[in-house]
């Protein structure tokens, strides 16, 4: 993450990582390329912060992770969300959804 995205991201990154892993599966690089897919470049999501959420989201049981063997025969750690995790998913969009409605309302006023 870079530092001029590090203070929206703060409260933001478990979202866009959730909504990256979807109802796909995905190894952990796999999931900062998507995050910057989806958001056409606008956020880049560093492998410092990306996996330390990973496992904090593998802990609390948000996110299903497991060890593959690709077709090349490397490891990979593949993650899928977990039942909690599309609940939280659901949550935090409804969440984010008031806050920028908020917001927008604060910029459009005079």
């Amino acid at each position: 993450m870079e530092r001029n995205q590090a203070n929206l991201l703060q409260g933001t990154l478990d979202l866009l990582i959730l909504k990256a892993i979807g109802n796909g599966e995905f190894h952990g690089l796999g999931v900062a390329r998507r995050v910057e897919q989806i958001t056409r470049g606008t956020f880049t999501v560093r492998p410092g912060s990306l996996f330390p959420a990973l496992h904090r989201m593998e802990e609390n049981r948000r996110i299903h992770a497991e060890w593959i063997t690709k077709d090349t025969g490397r490891r990979a750690r593949v993650y899928e969300l977990a039942a909690a995790g599309k609940k939280q998913l659901v949550d935090e969009e409804s969440r984010w959804h008031t806050v920028t409605s908020a917001v927008n309302r604060v910029l459009r006023t005079v």
